[in-house]
């Protein structure tokens, strides 16, 4: 059993930046890939973007290509997204997730997920 705790949400106005980070505990394997996902109101889940174990290889959506980073230290089992130039459409619960296989692309099959952390971009 993974616990995965998101933290960093909060309200920015358009243009602003934020930093996600998810705090991995419990049986954790330093080749878990894992990844962000958001959900917006009356909306499925969506990819966000994921990162494996080695920490150099990388996917990301195209919506979020070039403003979004994902990063992850397996010494301290955290894996951060850093959210630049945001946009009103980015506003969504964003949750990471764990995925024990190690691939994490296609982004499906994921194993664990956290409770997420609320992202709200004023106009």
């Amino acid at each position: 059993q993974v616990q995965l705790v998101e933290s960093g949400g909060g309200l920015v106005q358009a243009g602003g930046s934020l930093r996600l980070s998810c705090a991995a505990s419990g049986r954790t394997f330093s080749r878990d890939a894992m990844g962000w996902f958001l959900q917006a109101p009356g909306k499925e889940r969506e990819f966000v973007a994921v990162i494996t174990w080695s920490g150099s290889i990388t996917y990301y959506a195209d919506s979020v290509k070039g403003r979004f980073t994902i990063s992850r230290d397996n010494a301290k089992n955290t894996v951060s997204l850093q959210m630049n130039s945001l946009k009103p459409e980015d506003t969504a619960v964003y949750t990471c997730a764990v995925d024990r296989s190690g691939r994490g692309w296609p982004p499906h099959g994921y194993d664990y997920w956290g409770q997420g952390t609320q992202v709200t971009v004023s106009s």
